[in-house]
C-alpha cells in the first residue's frame, strides 16, 4: 500500500521533517506503508548537503534550515507544492539514478496535463521548461526556466524528501538564495507562463500518473478523498 496524504495549512519545515523521521523508520520496520505527503510550507530557504554559503545571498530573508537531503539552496513557500515522497527502494532496485530520473519523469508527465513541456538536463537534476518568448544567453544558449526542483535522501533504502513543483508562488522569494547553484537560468511556475493552474489541478495530475512511475506489482494506492 502506498498512502496519499495532504497536509492542511502551512505545514512547518522542522515539525514535517520530524514526522517524516518517523515514518520512514516505521516504513522500513513493516509497521506503516509506504507515503507521499503533500503539503505547502511557510516561507523559507533549506540547504542540501551540497549547499554553498556565497549562494545564500540573503540570510535573513526568511528562515533556513539544513534539510540533510542532496542538493543545495531551495526556496519553499505558499503557492510551491511539495511532494514528500517516502518510498521502499528495495522493492524498486536500489538505484538511486533511476528514482531522481523516475520522480522527474512524474513530473514531467503531470506538467503535460497543461500542456507544459517539461525537460531534463544533463547535469541539472529537476525539470526544466524552455522560454522562446525571452532572449537566449550571451553565449547562444536558449533562454529556459527551473519549474520543479528534487532533493533526495536515502536511509537502509527508503526515500526521504521529494519534490517541489511551483504553481503560483511569489517568484521573488527565490532572490534570495542562488536556487540549486543556478546562476544563468532563472525559475518559473505554471501561473507564470499564463496558465490558471490550481494547485488541486496539479495533485489531480500527480495522483493520475503516480501509479505509471512507482507503483510495483500487486501494490494498491489510497488515494485522497
Amino acid at each position: 500500500m502506498v498512502e496519499f496524504t495532504h497536509l492542511p495549512g502551512l505545514a512547518g519545515y522542522a515539525e514535517t521533517l520530524a514526522a517524516m523521521e518517523v515514518r520512514v523508520a516505521a516504513i522500513h520496520d513493516g509497521s506503516a506503508a509506504e507515503a507521499v505527503w503533500f503539503l505547502e510550507h511557510p516561507p523559507l530557504y533549506t540547504a542540501g548537503t551540497s549547499a554553498k554559503s556565497q549562494d545564500l545571498t540573503d540570510p535573513g530573508r526568511f528562515p533556513v534550515f539544513a534539510a540533510g537531503r542532496g542538493g543545495q539552496y531551495t526556496y519553499h513557500g505558499p503557492g510551491q507544492r511539495v511532494v514528500y515522497v517516502m518510498l521502499d527502494l528495495n522493492r524498486r532496485g536500489r538505484d538511486v539514478r533511476r528514482f531522481v530520473a523516475d520522480l522527474e519523469a512524474w513530473i514531467i508527465a503531470a506538467l503535460a496535463e497543461f500542456n507544459v513541456r517539461g525537460e531534463m538536463r544533463e547535469g541539472r537534476v529537476g525539470v526544466w521548461v524552455a522560454r522562446p518568448d525571452r532572449p537566449a544567453l550571451p553565449d547562444g544558449t536558449p533562454a529556459e526556466d527551473k519549474i520543479a526542483a528534487i532533493g533526495v535522501k536515502l536511509r537502509r533504502w527508503i526515500s526521504f524528501h521529494g519534490i517541489s513543483i511551483n504553481v503560483e508562488p511569489d517568484l521573488t522569494h527565490f532572490g534570495g538564495i542562488v536556487p540549486c547553484g543556478i546562476r544563468e537560468h532563472g525559475v518559473t511556475s505554471l501561473v507564470d507562463l499564463g496558465l490558471p493552474v490550481t494547485m488541486a489541478d496539479l495533485d489531480a495530475a500527480l495522483l493520475k500518473h503516480f501509479g505509471e512511475v512507482f507503483a510495483v506489482p500487486g501494490q494498491k494506492l489510497s488515494l485522497p478523498g
